[in-house]
C-alpha cells in the first residue's frame, strides 16, 4: 500500500496533466462542430479498422473448420463421381456388347468388351492393361481393337485382368496389306511417334498413294482380314531396296484408349492343333 501511495505521489503531476488533457479534448470536441466532426470520422475509421482486424483474426482461426468441411464435401463428391463413372463404364460395355450381338460375327470371330485401366505410350516397350481376364474368356494371343482399328495382342492373363502388347511395342509385328490389294507387309513401331508406325517388306511392284488405307491381311488366327490399321502418310528409307518401307498414320489413338474389344477366334484351338501337328510331322 505504501509503495502504491509513493508511486501516485511521485507521478501525480503526470496524472494531473493527463486529466487536464482529457477534459480539454472533451470540451474541444463536444463544443466545436468541426472538431467534433473530425473526431467522429477518425473514431469511426479506427473502429472500422479494428473491426476488420478482429474479423480477419476470427476468420483465420475458423479456417480449419471450413477446410475440414470442404475436405469432407470433396470426398463425398469424389465418391459420387467414381460411382457414376463405374456405372457409365458398365452401361457402355453393355451397350457395345448388345450392339455386337445384333450383328453377325466376322466369320469365326466373336468379341469381348473390356475397359482400359492402364496404358503406356512413352516407353520403349508399351503395354495396355484391361479389366477382363481368364474368367471372362480372355486368353493369350487374342487380338484387341477399338472402334477405330487395331490396338494390339493379349500376352499375359490373370483371373480378372489381362495385359496387351500394344502396337507401340517393337516386339509386336502385324501382317498388313493395302485395302483392295493382295500385297502385304509387316507393320512395326519404330519407337518414335505414338501416332505412327512403319510398314516394312512391301513388294516393289505394289502401287500405292498417300492416303491409301492399310488393313490386316488375315494371314493369322489372331485378326480377321480387313480390320483398319492406318493410312499411308509417306515413304521411309528401308534396309532392303527390293521392298518399300512406308510411314503409316495409325487410325487408333493409342494415347486415349478407353473401351476395347478383344477378338475371340472360336477356331483358334483347332488351327493351333493343325499347325502344331504339321510342324511335328515336318520335323520328323
Amino acid at each position: 500500500m505504501r509503495n502504491l501511495l509513493n508511486f501516485l505521489l511521485r507521478y501525480s503531476s503526470w496524472f494531473l496533466f493527463a486529466f487536464y488533457v482529457v477534459v480539454s479534448c472533451g470540451l474541444l470536441f463536444n463544443r466545436n462542430p468541426y472538431q467534433h466532426h473530425v473526431y467522429m470520422t477518425s473514431a469511426g475509421a479506427i473502429a472500422g479498422g479494428l473491426h476488420d482486424i478482429s474479423s480477419n483474426i476470427t476468420g483465420y482461426f475458423s479456417l480449419r473448420d471450413i477446410n475440414d468441411d470442404l475436405q469432407r464435401q470433396t470426398a463425398e463428391l469424389q465418391a459420387e463421381v467414381l460411382t457414376l463413372r463405374e456405372q457409365v463404364r458398365r452401361y457402355r460395355e453393355d451397350e457395345l456388347q448388345d450392339s455386337l450381338r445384333q450383328v453377325d460375327s466376322i466369320g469365326r470371330f466373336d468379341f469381348i468388351i473390356a475397359t482400359v485401366i492402364n496404358n503406356s505410350i512413352s516407353r520403349p516397350y508399351n503395354y495396355v492393361t484391361i479389366n477382363k481376364g481368364r474368367l471372362d474368356g480372355i486368353r493369350p494371343e487374342m487380338g484387341v481393337m477399338d472402334q477405330n482399328g487395331v490396338v494390339g495382342v493379349v500376352n499375359v492373363v490373370s483371373d480378372h485382368y489381362a495385359r496387351i502388347i500394344s502396337l507401340l511395342n517393337p516386339n509386336f509385328r502385324l501382317s498388313c496389306k493395302l485395302r483392295g490389294s493382295d500385297t502385304f507387309g509387316s507393320l512395326v513401331w519404330d519407337g518414335n511417334d505414338p501416332t505412327s508406325a512403319i510398314l516394312e517388306e512391301l513388294p516393289k511392284h505394289t502401287i500405292f498413294h498417300e492416303g491409301d488405307t492399310i488393313v490386316t491381311s488375315g494371314f493369322s488366327a489372331v485378326f480377321p482380314e480387313g480390320l483398319p490399321v492406318g493410312i499411308i502418310s509417306g515413304t521411309a528409307r528401308g534396309a532392303d531396296d527390293n521392298f518399300f518401307t512406308l510411314k503409316i498414320k495409325l487410325l487408333t489413338d493409342l494415347t486415349a484408349l478407353s473401351t476395347v474389344k478383344i477378338i475371340s477366334n472360336t477356331d483358334l484351338d483347332e488351327i493351333r492343333s493343325v499347325e502344331n501337328d504339321a510342324t511335328s510331322k515336318s520335323d520328323n
